[in-house]
C-alpha cells in the first residue's frame, strides 16, 4: 500500500504520459473502474489530469466510468442523473478526442469508440441503442488490437452491458435470446488460455464471474474466482465477487468469510468517504451476502452482525436523497432482520418486533415486519392474531411503490411470494392442509420465476417450508421430491435456483430417507449432513415452522 491509503494490487496499464504520478493515478482509476467504484475511479482520473492535463486516456477514463455499466444501465438512472452523467461523459469524450495526437494506436482506438457510446450531449429516448453502437465499435477495436487485455476487458463489458443480468436463459441453460454470451465467453476464455497475464487481470476475472454465475456450469469460474478474491485487497467489490460463484457451488462458508473481508475493505472507503454515495449499495450488497450465506450455513450470529453493520452505515438522510432515488435502490436491504429471525424460528421475538417510525420511507421493512409477525403468530398457533396481522401486511404491501427494488427484483414481486407463503402457513394451522400446500406450492412457483439475482431475491427458499410441513403430515415421498429439487439432485431446476449442500434440505432429505427405511443413499446423505451440521446452529427441521424445530428450540 502506498500513500494513497488503499491497497489496489499491482495491475498496470501503460498510457501515453511523461508523468509518473499521472500514470499512477490512471492505474488507480482503471482498477476502481474494474471494481465498479466508479465515483472513486473518476476522482482518480481527475487526479491524473492534475499531473498531466493533456493525458487523453484520463479523459477517456472519466467518460467511460461516468456512463452505464453492468449494474447500472441507462434505464435505472433517474432523469436528472441520466442528463448529468451524459453531459459529463460527452464533455470528457470531446476532451479525449481533442488530445488524441501522440496516443498509441490502441489508445486512439479506445477513444474513437467513445462517440458511439455518447453521440450527443442531450438525452435521447432510446439511449440503449447507443450501447449496441458502442459494442459494435468495440468489436472492431478488439479485432484490431487482440493482445491488449485492458481493451479486451472494455470490449467484453460492452457486450455484457447489452443484456445485463440476462446473459443466460435459466430454463434451457443456453445463451439468452439477444445476448452476446458466447461471444463474451470466447473473448474471455481465449485470453485465459493464450495469455498468462489474463488470469491476473481484475477486469477480465470480474466479468468472467458475472458471465458464468448464472450459467449451467458456474464451477467453470472457480479458478478465476480464487485468483480474484485476493487480487485487489481494498476493492471490496472484487473481494466479494467470487462469492457469486461460491454460493452457486454450495460453499456457504466462503460466502460468509469473503464477504466479511469485503466489508472490511468497504468500511475503509466508508470511513473516508461516508455513506452519501452510490458505493453504499455495494457495501450493502456485501452485508446482504453475509446474511444469505449465514442462513444457508445455519448460523444466526454472522447474519445478525451483518444486519447491525448495514443498519449502522446507512443513515436515514442518505435514503431520503431523491436524485438519484436512494430509497428505491437501498431501503429494501434494511428489511433483512425479520428474514433472519424467521429462518431460525425466533417466533416470540418476531411477535414483539417493532415497526419503523417512518413507515413511508421504510415501506419494505414495514411490510416485511407485518409478514413476519403474522408468520410468527401462525407458527405459534395463534391463528386469529395471524389473520389480523395478515390484513395489515396486505395494506402495507400495497403501499410499496413499483419503483422499490432489491437489486434485480421489484419488492412488489417479492412480497407476492410472502403473500402466498403466509396464507399457506395460516391455512396449515387451520388444518386445511391441501389448501395450505397449494399456497406453498404457488410460492415455490413464484420464487423459481424470479429474475436471476445473487443473493436470490427471496431470502429463505420456499421449498424449505413446503418440505417441512409435508413431512410433518406424513407425506414423506412428496417432501423428498421437494428436498431433492432444492439440493439440485432432481435435475428439474436451473442451476441458479438450487442450493447445493445446504444444511436445511440435507436434514429434510435425510429424514425422508429415514422415514421410508432407505439404507444405501442415507449413508452418503448423512455424511454430508454431519459436515454441514458441524458448522451450524441447531437444525432440527428444514423450517422453523415445523413442530420438530419448535420442540428443539424450546
Amino acid at each position: 500500500m502506498d500513500s494513497y491509503g488503499y491497497d489496489l494490487g499491482s495491475h498496470h496499464c501503460p498510457v501515453s504520459t511523461g508523468s509518473e504520478q499521472a500514470q499512477r493515478w490512471f492505474d488507480r482509476g482503471l482498477i476502481w473502474t474494474y471494481g465498479f467504484n466508479h465515483d472513486e475511479a473518476i476522482a482518480c482520473f481527475k487526479r491524473a489530469l492534475e499531473h498531466d492535463p493533456d493525458l487523453a486516456m484520463a479523459h477517456w477514463g472519466i467518460a467511460y466510468a461516468t456512463g452505464p455499466n453492468y449494474n447500472m444501465p441507462w434505464r435505472l438512472y433517474d432523469d436528472q442523473g441520466r442528463a448529468a452523467a451524459l453531459a459529463t461523459a460527452h464533455e470528457a469524450t470531446q476532451a479525449a478526442l481533442a488530445r488524441i495526437d501522440g496516443c498509441t494506436a490502441a489508445e486512439a482506438a479506445l477513444i474513437r469508440a467513445l462517440p458511439a457510446r455518447y453521440p450527443q450531449r442531450d438525452v435521447a429516448d432510446d439511449m440503449e441503442a447507443w450501447d449496441r453502437d458502442f459494442a459494435d465499435a468495440m468489436r472492431e477495436v478488439h479485432a484490431a488490437h487482440p493482445d491488449h487485455l485492458d481493451l479486451r476487458s472494455v470490449h467484453v463489458e460492452s457486450l455484457m452491458d447489452l443484456t445485463p443480468w440476462q446473459m443466460w436463459d435459466l430454463k434451457t441453460g443456453r445463451e439468452a435470446e439477444g445476448a452476446a454470451t458466447q461471444e463474451a465467453r470466447a473473448a474471455l476464455e481465449t485470453a485465459f488460455r493464450d495469455d498468462p497475464a489474463a488470469m491476473s487481470h481484475p477486469g477480465l476475472l470480474h466479468l468472467y464471474v458475472h458471465l458464468m454465475e448464472m450459467s449451467p456450469t458456474p464451477e467453470a469460474a472457480l479458478k478465476a474466482a480464487d485468483v480474484l478474491r485476493t487480487l485487489v485487497p481494498d476493492a471490496g467489490h472484487l473481494v466479494h465477487m467470487p462469492t457469486h460463484i461460491d454460493v452457486q457451488c454450495g460453499d456457504y462458508h466462503s460466502v460468509v468469510h469473503w464477504n466479511r473481508k469485503a466489508v472490511e475493505a468497504d468500511l475503509k472507503y466508508y470511513r473516508r468517504e461516508g455513506a452519501f454515495n452510490i458505493y453504499t449499495g455495494y457495501r450493502q450488497h456485501n452485508y446482504h451476502f453475509v446474511i444469505y450465506g449465514a442462513l444457508f450455513l445455519g448460523q444466526i450470529e454472522p447474519a445478525l452482525e451483518a444486519v447491525r453493520g448495514m443498519r449502522d452505515t446507512v443513515p436515514d438522510e442518505m435514503l431520503r436523497i431523491e436524485s438519484p432515488p436512494m430509497a428505491d435502490f437501498f431501503e429494501s436491504y434494511m428489511a433483512m432482520e425479520p428474514h433472519v429471525l424467521i429462518r431460525f424460528g425466533r417466533w416470540d421475538d418476531l411477535t414483539r418486533f417493532e415497526l419503523p417510525e417512518d413507515r413511508e420511507l421504510y415501506c419494505t421493512l414495514t411490510a416485511t415486519v407485518h409478514y413476519a409477525r403474522a408468520l410468527a403468530f401462525a407458527a405459534l398457533g395463534r391463528v386469529e392474531e395471524a389473520e389480523a396481522e395478515e390484513i395489515r401486511f396486505h395494506e402495507a404491501r400495497d403501499l410499496v411503490p413499483e419503483t422499490r427494488l432489491l437489486h434485480n427484483n421489484t419488492v412488489r414481486d417479492l412480497l407476492e411470494i410472502a403473500t402466498e407463503m403466509l396464507r399457506g402457513e395460516i391455512e396449515y394451522r387451520k388444518r386445511n392442509f391441501d389448501l395450505a400446500f397449494a399456497h406453498l406450492r404457488r410460492a415455490v412457483e413464484l420464487d423459481d420465476a424470479l429474475p436471476y439475482d445473487e443473493p436470490w431475491g427471496w431470502m429463505q427458499p420456499t421449498r424449505h417450508a413446503l418440505g417441512a410441513l409435508l413431512l410433518e403430515q406424513g407425506r414423506a415421498a412428496e417432501a423428498e421430491e421437494v428436498y431433492r429439487a432444492d439440493l439440485g439432485l432432481a435435475g428439474q431446476l436451473s442451476r441458479a435456483t438450487v442450493h447445493p449442500g445446504n444444511v436445511w434440505s440435507l436434514k429434510g432429505l435425510h429424514d425422508c430417507l429415514q422415514a421410508r427405511g432407505e439404507t444405501v443413499e442415507i449413508v452418503h446423505v448423512r455424511q454430508s449432513l454431519d459436515l454441514a451440521l458441524a458448522r451450524s446452529d441447531t437444525v432440527a427441521a428444514s423450517c422453523g415452522c415445523a413442530q420438530a424445530a419448535m420442540r428443539a428450540a424450546s
